[in-house]
């Protein structure tokens, strides 16, 4: 168990010091807000990519919902745990030298108790997601399942499978790659992937359970404890509301876009 901790340890934070010193070195008209960015960026899509696929693995090698286990679940979340954590000082600093780069105010423009609050208050939906995580869902995967529902954790695994394809999409607009095909063709992707894997997830979980069991799936809910509906329920609802906003952001790409054709027109 310490092994996985310490690796995620030296992992994490190693890769976003290596891409931040590499792209400070490489792009010199870049500004230390954009290296930071995106730095974090690239150190969020390997995480992911890394969480899909362990939880592809799980998934795929779990006959029982129930009873199979798999030793990538305990182990992967330990290497993870300091991700989380050094995520949200990543994001802070992310916060910090934009506000820098845009001359906010001076209180802004320094490490101080003003600037940690506007990071918060902007940033609050995702710095909660992950400290539910970190406080909530480390320990109950590690010390209150009594090795029961390693199917289930994986599948929670996979639902990082859209953060690579929203991180390529802040990279390209870093890049002045915004109004290109490959930005379109990419959110649309994250469209996909985001309904597919957290949203969509979460009935095909309860259809398996269902299926094993023989239990009707609008039944599910109601053979299973009430902490175990409450707890699908607390991070489904963050999904679909980031799936509202990336609907309504979406719509507003589409609608410039069109009013640009027809422009040309």
């Amino acid at each position: 168990m310490l092994q996985a901790v310490v690796c995620g340890t030296l992992v994490f934070p190693g890769l976003f010091y290596v891409f931040r010193r590499l792209l400070g070195s490489v792009s010199s008209e870049w500004s230390e807000a954009d290296v930071v960015s995106v730095s974090g960026r690239l150190m969020s899509a390997i995480h992911a990519s890394l969480a899909t696929a362990a939880g592809v693995t799980v998934v795929s090698s779990c006959r029982d919902v129930m009873t199979d286990s798999h030793w990538l679940v305990n182990g992967f979340v330990l290497f993870g745990a300091p991700y989380m954590a050094f995520d949200i000082y990543v994001m802070y600093l992310d916060h910090y030298h934009t506000q820098k780069v845009r001359g906010g105010s001076s209180a802004q423009s320094s490490h101080s108790l003003h600037t940690l609050r506007a990071f918060l208050s902007k940033e609050l939906m995702l710095v909660l997601h992950h400290m539910v995580l970190l406080l909530i869902f480390l320990p109950i995967t590690l010390f209150f399942r009594r090795g029961l529902g390693d199917f289930f954790i994986g599948c929670i695994f996979i639902t990082e499978c859209s953060t690579p394809f929203v991180s390529i999409g802040k990279i390209l607009i870093q890049l002045g790659l915004d109004d290109t095909w490959l930005h379109r063709i990419n959110g649309i992707v994250i469209l996909l992937t985001f309904f597919i894997c957290r949203i969509l997830l979460f009935p095909f979980m309860y259809w398996m359970y269902g299926r094993q069991f023989g239990i009707p799936l609008h039944r599910v809910a109601l053979h299973l404890p009430l902490h175990c509906n409450v707890g699908n329920l607390v991070i489904l609802a963050p999904q679909i509301y980031w799936f509202i906003l990336l609907l309504k952001k979406a719509k507003r790409l589409y609608a410039k876009w069109r009013k640009e054709q027809a422009g040309k027109d």
